[in-house]
């Protein structure tokens, strides 16, 4: 029987396709695997991002409430509340310069539901402080959201003579380790400042440390210690209703809340510079989406002129900027402090 060269062709090419099919099965069921899971991943991260928070979330703080930390991260923790509709629990964790919260917030798990209040202190001068610091604030963090810079502001009891800072200085150099300054701790924020300003003006100070400023601030209200230099917040209230008395502010111009307070630059020691800054981080492995949705809001708060004029009212400065910039800042700030730790002044015990 003569078969049809066109029928041949055909039974030939469907032949071809039923021997090849088969074998092409598996690397099709592979491909389409593949590219399956590639556009569920994006999908499942913008929806992680689109549902978050669904929970409360927790703002760890690295020190005891009332002090500058404390009162900034309650301030934007009502404001995130009241924009998601989720509660965020202030969870106070002090000890070690900051160092336990710290690290507490750097093991947690990277979901967006655990978050750290920084500040120059557990963020840029403990690395330097702590030889075998158990966290590491550049790669062991996420940098969400540059908070706040706030001044420090040189306090005195009342019984202590001096009205100026170059009183005080005299003072401490006639009376040498008898006049005592509070902080909230060895390699606090207020301990690197006095330790600063002691260097720059050769006063001598005894350090007592507390496990906390707010302490500190209690004792240096009964007179158990005799000045304090630390962050505006926690002191503008004494220092308003005459509890405690304002020498000067660390930042290089004066501050709105006490126009009538000097600079450390002024009182004869220029160049004087040792604010404190804030910020949120959250642990390295929180997922970019989540970052990006925590600084849009935070810095959504911090542009409102109601919170701008709450932390202008509490001595501290909003600085509203991307997680990129804030993590220059940290990095800049390790390499400035530095120095200032290797000279031995501040230490722990």
């Amino acid at each position: 029987m003569t078969m049809n060269p066109t029928l041949l062709r055909v039974t030939d090419r469907s032949v071809h396709r039923a021997n090849v099919l088969p074998r092409t099965l598996p690397v099709l069921s592979a491909l389409m695997l593949v590219l399956g899971t590639t556009a569920i991943f994006p999908a499942h991260a913008q929806t992680a991002a689109a549902n978050y928070p669904n929970k409360p979330i927790r703002l760890i703080v690295p020190f005891t409430p009332g002090g500058s930390t404390d009162i900034l991260a309650r301030s934007i923790g009502q404001e995130l509340s009241k924009a998601w509709g989720q509660s965020v629990i202030i969870d106070n964790v002090p000890g070690a310069g900051g160092s336990i919260g710290a690290d507490k917030a750097a093991k947690a798990a990277g979901d967006g539901y655990t978050l750290l209040m920084g500040h120059i202190g557990t963020l840029a001068v403990n690395p330097s402080l702590y030889p075998k610091l158990p966290y590491n604030p550049v790669t062991d963090f996420a940098q969400v959201a540059w908070v706040a810079r706030v001044p420090n502001v040189l306090v005195v009891h009342p019984s202590v003579p001096a009205k100026t800072v170059q009183e005080l200085v005299a003072l401490g150099k006639s009376r040498p380790g008898q006049l005592n300054y509070g902080s909230g701790g060895n390699g606090s924020a207020a301990n690197l400042a006095t330790e600063y300003f002691k260097m720059q003006t050769g006063a001598s100070f005894l350090h007592i440390p507390y496990r906390g400023t707010g302490p500190a601030v209690s004792d240096l209200l009964g007179g158990q210690i005799q000045l304090l230099f630390t962050g505006a917040p926690a002191v503008l209230a004494q220092v308003k209703s005459g509890q405690l008395r304002a020498l000067a502010v660390s930042s290089p111009k004066r501050i709105d809340v006490l126009p009538d307070v000097p600079t450390v630059a002024e009182s004869g020691y220029k160049g004087f510079e040792a604010d404190q800054w804030y910020g949120v981080v959250a642990p390295a492995a929180t997922p970019p989406d989540i970052v990006r949705k925590l600084n849009a809001q935070i810095n959504l708060a911090l542009s409102s002129a109601e919170l701008k004029t709450r932390l202008n009212n509490e001595g501290a400065i909003a600085t509203p900027s991307t997680p990129e910039v804030f993590g220059k800042l940290i990095a800049s700030e390790i390499a400035r402090w530095k120095p200032v730790l290797s000279s031995g002044r501040v230490k722990v015990d």
